[in-house]
C-alpha cells in the first residue's frame, strides 16, 4: 500500500530513499541493543507498559494530586508496612506460609546494564559537546547554542516534573512509533529535506 507518488510533484523529482538523519544501523542497535532497547521498542510489552504506567502514576501523584516527595514516600512506606504486618499476622493465625520479601533490584545484571547504557550515552554526549565547544565545528556550535536557548524557553513554560514526564514518555513512545512507521517517516523526512534544500538554493 504505497503512499508515495512522485508524479504528484510539480518538478517530477524522485525523493531518494534514505534513512532519517542518514543513519546506517537499525534502531535497536542505535538504542544500545540489549534489554534497554527492548523496553524502549516495546519488544517486551509487559515491562514497557509497567514502566509507562509507573511514570504516569508518579507524574499524576506529583502534578495532579500535588504530593510532596517526602510525604508520598512516607505514605507508600506506611502502606507497605501495614500490608506486610497484616499478611504476617494472618499467616501466623491461619497457618499460612509467611511472605518472603524479595530483595530490591534483585536482577543486578539488568540494573547494571541500564546504568552502563546511560553512563556510556552521557559520556558520548559530553565528548561531543566539548568537541563542539572547543571551536572545532562552528556551524554546530551555533546550532547547539540556538537549541539550548529554545530548550531554556520551553523549560520556563513547564516545571521540572512535567518536562521529565514528557521526556520519558517521548523516549518510550517515539522510537517504537518510528520503527513501526519507518518507511512513511523516512519518506516525509526526505521530502521535507529536499524542499528545504530547494528553498535554501
Amino acid at each position: 500500500m504505497p503512499i508515495y507518488d512522485s508524479s504528484s510533484e510539480s518538478d517530477n523529482e524522485i525523493t531518494p530513499r534514505g534513512k532519517l538523519f542518514g543513519r546506517q544501523r537499525p534502531m535497536h542497535a542505535i538504542l544500545g541493543g540489549g534489554k534497554v532497547a527492548d523496553v524502549l521498542l516495546w519488544r517486551n510489552p509487559k515491562v514497557s507498559a509497567a514502566l509507562l504506567t509507573g511514570v504516569t502514576t508518579i507524574w499524576f501523584l506529583f502534578e495532579v494530586v500535588e504530593y510532596n516527595f517526602v510525604t508520598l514516600l512516607c505514605h507508600i512506606s506506611i502502606t507497605a508496612m501495614l500490608a506486610i504486618f497484616i499478611w504476617c499476622i494472618s499467616a501466623d493465625y491461619f497457618g499460612w506460609k509467611r511472605p518472603t520479601i524479595p530483595q530490591l533490584l534483585s536482577d543486578q545484571a539488568a540494573f547494571s546494564e541500564v546504568v552502563y547504557f546511560f553512563h556510556w550515552r552521557f559520556n558520548q554526549f559530553l565528548q561531543k559537546l566539548l568537541h563542539i565547544a572547543g571551536g572545532n565545528d562552528p556551524v554546530n556550535f551555533f546550532l547547539v547554542i540556538i537549541s539550548l536557548y529554545v530548550l531554556s524557553v520551553i523549560g520556563s513554560c513547564f516545571d521540572f516534573v512535567n518536562l521529565l514526564f514528557i521526556g520519558l514518555v517521548s523516549m518510550e513512545t517515539l522510537p517504537y512509533l518510528y520503527t513501526r512507521y519507518e518507511d512513511e517517516v523516512d519518506y516525509h523526512a526526505g521530502q521535507m529535506t529536499r524542499k528545504g534544500s530547494k528553498v535554501y538554493k
